[in-house]
């Protein structure tokens, strides 16, 4: 029993490296060599756990989702924003896991796709299970838009950070970064009157759909004549 209890030990520690140097360096740069070095184990054990250094991403990519969820749920459902203690304990770890998947997504692999499919059925199991503060028409598509937002500002990261003149994956930027988004997702940015207008012109594309694929397709530029011509009057 001691012997299983120090292998998971061990499975744990090598996942951990693992996420901290892809992290870092990005799953090309890392090596099984690196991991096992960084874990204080062999390389035989880290194979012996998890057979590839792509099973390897994988069971880092289920650690990083599972450890954000349960953190959010700890956050907004069991009060835990309202305990400093807790938000301190946690935003270490939060942040490695922003890192982690800033460079996962952008590697344009079939991994990087499911993680972020996982992020959104989650996502949409949160909306249809009543753990927002809305309840959206669309959960799906409100999901999709939610996590392509959110993950969207780690993949600009280097965009944002200059923009900011702070790195977003560092403390000071991730803060500066966090209270924006905050003020995003408490301050509407349309009156209801607007948000109202709005859908009743959706709803008027989408009755008028069947129409748009061929004609739209058909349809000049708007400005242009053909053949290269200027605009007609």
């Amino acid at each position: 029993m001691e012997r299983a209890n120090e292998d998971l030990t061990a499975k744990a520690r090598i996942r951990d490296a693992a996420l901290r140097l892809f992290a870092e360096q990005g799953f090309e740069a890392t090596t099984i060599r690196g991991v096992a070095a960084a874990a204080g184990v062999s390389s035989g054990l880290v194979r012996h756990h998890f057979g590839s250094k792509e099973a390897l991403r994988d069971a880092c990519d289920a650690h990083a989702l599972d450890h954000a969820m349960a953190v959010k749920e700890e956050a907004i459902l069991a009060g835990g924003l309202a305990d400093s203690t807790f938000m301190a304990a946690v935003y270490p770890s939060m942040l490695l896991m922003q890192r982690y998947l800033a460079r996962s997504l952008v590697d344009g692999s079939p991994s990087a796709a499911a993680l972020f499919d996982r992020m959104v059925d989650v996502t949409e199991q949160w909306a249809q299970a009543g753990r927002l503060p809305t309840r959206p028409a669309d959960p799906r598509a409100f999901a999709a838009a939610l996590v392509a937002m959110q993950t969207g500002l780690l993949m600009l990261h280097d965009q944002v950070s200059r923009a900011l003149g702070a790195d977003i994956l560092d403390a000071s930027g991730n803060l500066r970064l966090g209270r924006a988004v905050l003020d995003i997702y408490t301050h509407p940015l349309l009156t209801e009157d607007q948000a109202a207008q709005a859908r009743a012109a959706y709803d008027q594309l989408q009755a008028r759909q069947p129409l748009s694929s061929a004609s739209s397709a058909a349809a000049p530029h708007v400005g242009g004549g053909r053949d290269g011509e200027g605009p007609r009057t």
